[in-house]
């Protein structure tokens, strides 16, 4: 029995930006795992990729969390691309794609929280939800997964309806969006009023991420905290970091402190490329040094 595990396939990423290329073993599993952990909690991820990536798993497993790894024909390739300073500006695009996860590869695995952080649509059907809400866990979705879907060309493009939306939101208790995606479901820009929009969708809490900082919206009440990184070098993953960090406070915190929590680590993770290196410590710092309260 675990906390807190999260799910999703390795993405095997090349981010390019005006002042040069990187390339980072991603994936929101990977991200939200890491960022999880520094609460202190037992964490778990379950995750899809090629036989020949299965190395990629090892740093988790030497911070001690079980990683169940099921294998597919291809890892996910993607590139993101930043052509300003902008970290909401990016174009997305993919070259190979995990099999989807099935029913199956959740069985056996239990904790108080799941994440479901897919990269975009297909990767997680509405069964795979359907097993983990029949385990009585917290369920959190990263709508990415079901708002982003490949286009013919391998670009990644927003469209907010799908045939099994209505039934895959009201599975979900907490829900995680960017502005972006936030607008491609609702049709509305303000963050605010978007919030709302997705509340009545199904979800009790709303998770939204976006260039300033972060938004919750849980029990009817906005909680609000900016990212304040000493130096934006890591966008990449800062939404998975989010709610991976969100969900692993909110086990034992109240809304408004899981938001302080998540936009502290998420700040720190923005300093670096790649997933999160910090400690707790790290952001107990950070916390005593930008105190909203």
């Amino acid at each position: 029995m675990y906390d807190f595990v999260t799910l999703g396939a390795y993405t095997k990423d090349t981010i390019v930006r005006p002042t040069g290329i990187t390339q980072v073993d991603g994936g929101g599993y990977n991200y939200a795992a890491l960022a999880a952990a520094i609460a202190g909690i037992k964490v778990a991820a379950i995750t899809k990729l090629a036989a020949s990536d299965r190395t990629v798993t090892q740093p988790l497993r030497d911070l001690g969390m079980d990683v169940f790894v099921h294998e597919s024909r291809h890892s996910t390739c993607m590139r993101l691309e930043y052509p300003t300073a902008n970290p909401d500006q990016r174009r997305l695009s993919v070259t190979t794609v995990v099999d989807p996860f099935v029913a199956g590869d959740v069985a056996g695995v239990d904790a108080r929280a799941f994440l479901v952080s897919a990269s975009f649509r297909g990767e997680a059907p509405l069964d795979l939800l359907k097993a983990i809400k029949s385990k009585n866990a917290l369920l959190g979705v990263d709508i990415q997964g079901f708002v982003r879907i490949v286009d013919p060309q391998g670009e990644l493009r927003y469209e907010g309806q799908w045939p099994e939306r209505a039934a895959v939101l009201a599975l979900v208790d907490i829900l995680k969006t960017d502005a972006v995606e936030a607008e491609a479901l609702t049709g509305k820009s303000d963050i605010h009023a978007a919030a709302r929009a997705l509340v009545e969708l199904g979800p009790r809490e709303i998770v939204l991420t976006h260039k300033s900082g972060l938004l919750v919206l849980a029990d009817g009440r906005f909680h609000e905290q900016p990212f304040l990184p000493e130096l934006l070098r890591g966008r990449s993953g800062r939404g998975d970091t989010c709610i991976g960090a969100y969900i692993s406070k909110r086990l034992h915190a109240t809304p408004e402190d899981a938001t302080r929590w998540a936009a502290a680590v998420t700040s720190l993770k923005l300093e670096a490329e790649g997933p999160i290196r910090r400690t707790r410590a790290e952001v107990e710092a950070y916390l005593d040094r930008h105190d909203q309260r």
